[in-house]
């Protein structure tokens, strides 16, 4: 059984960073493509990044374009969201998933369960 775990969020300014990590046991991230979900507050969840199983390709929301990274290490079975240039707007909890399917919109997320995500805030 699969379990993901997220974390490094927290209280930031504006125009902050934050490095958000997923760990996750077995063979995840070496068999599925990854990606990242937020939700913030009344709102919809909603898909922010995805990486490739290898690594080799990335894709993000227009919302985050340019201002997020994405990576993953297989070995240790990691993965990291690099946050950069914060908006308010990014205030949601954040979420790893694996992403179900061929690579490739619309990004599914694999297991049902989403877990306890981590916190990101973004003050004005």
């Amino acid at each position: 059984q699969v379990q993901l775990i997220e974390s490094g969020g927290g209280l930031v300014q504006a125009g902050g960073s934050l490095r958000l990590s997923c760990a996750a046991s077995g063979r995840t991230f070496s068999s599925y493509n990854m990606g990242w979900f937020r939700q913030a507050p009344g709102k919809e969840r909603e898909f922010v990044a995805a990486i490739s199983w290898s690594g080799g390709s990335t894709y993000f929301a227009d919302s985050v374009k340019g201002r997020f990274t994405i990576s993953k290490d297989n070995a240790k079975n990691t993965m990291v969201l690099q946050m950069n240039s914060l908006k308010p707007e990014d205030t949601a909890v954040y979420y790893c998933n694996a992403l179900w399917g061929s690579w490739g919109t619309p990004w599914r997320a694999l297991y049902d369960d989403w877990g306890q995500g981590t916190q990101v805030t973004v003050s004005s």
